[in-house]
Order: C-alpha cells, then sequence, then structure tokens
C-alpha cells in the first residue's frame, strides 16, 4: 500500500530542518551523535534513527560545519563527539532568520485569521 500524501508530509518536513535541529543542537556544546538521536526522538515530530544522524553528521563534517573530537568513554572504545564550526554557526544564523520569515509567512496564510 503507497504511504497517503499527508502521511509523507512530517518526513519531508523533517528532511528540510534536520540539518538546521542538529546544529541547534550542537550550539551549547560538544555532544555525542546517540545523545543527538534520544534528544531529537523526545521532541514531538523529529522522530530519527542513527541510520540517519551519521550521515548527516558525515556531510557535516565535510561541509566544515561541524569539527570533531574523541573522548574515552567509561563503558566501551573512544566515542566521537561533535561540535559546532564557526562556520556552521553562520549557516544555523542565516537559517534562523530565514526560518522565522518563513514560518510567519506560512502561518499568515494557513492560520485562520479571527474576525474582530
Amino acid at each position: 500500500m503507497e504511504p497517503t500524501r499527508s502521511a509523507t508530509l512530517p518526513g519531508q518536513l523533517r528532511r528540510g530542518t534536520l540539518e538546521y535541529c542538529v546544529l541547534a543542537l550542537l550550539r551549547p556544546g560538544e555532544r555525542y551523535a546517540l545523545d543527538l538521536v534520544r534528544e531529537l526522538g523526545a521532541v514531538d515530530g523529529m522522530v530519527t534513527s542513527e541510520g540517519t544522524i551519521y550521515p548527516l553528521l558525515s556531510r557535516l563534517r565535510r561541509d566544515g560545519l561541524v569539527e570533531t573530537a574523541w573522548h574515552e568513554s567509561p563503558s566501551g572504545p573512544p566515542r566521537r563527539y561533535y561540535r559546532l564550526t564557526e562556520a556552521g554557526q553562520g549557516k544555523l544564523d542565516e537559517f534562523v532568520g530565514e526560518w522565522i520569515r518563513f514560518r510567519d509567512a506560512v502561518d499568515s496564510l494557513v492560520i485562520p485569521k479571527e474576525s474582530t
């Protein structure tokens, strides 16, 4: 059975913004990839998996938007932690400005105006 168009809408919205959500989660400081998966999963509508996050983080690293450092783990092999670069912060700042403008434009069209 093919999914309905409305069933794919959350996925389309998520794909378009996931990169920026990850950059935003890295704003306060470095994070382990699994921590990012868990935090995104705790937000309604942002459920994602390691299979999505690792390739995304790899691309963000190649693009110079995040950098990594290895840290020893008390419960296994060393872990790779990700942190925002200056370029990543700039891209996030640019997105936030555009997102606010875009969100407000969409809201003005789809949210019914109250009659006064």
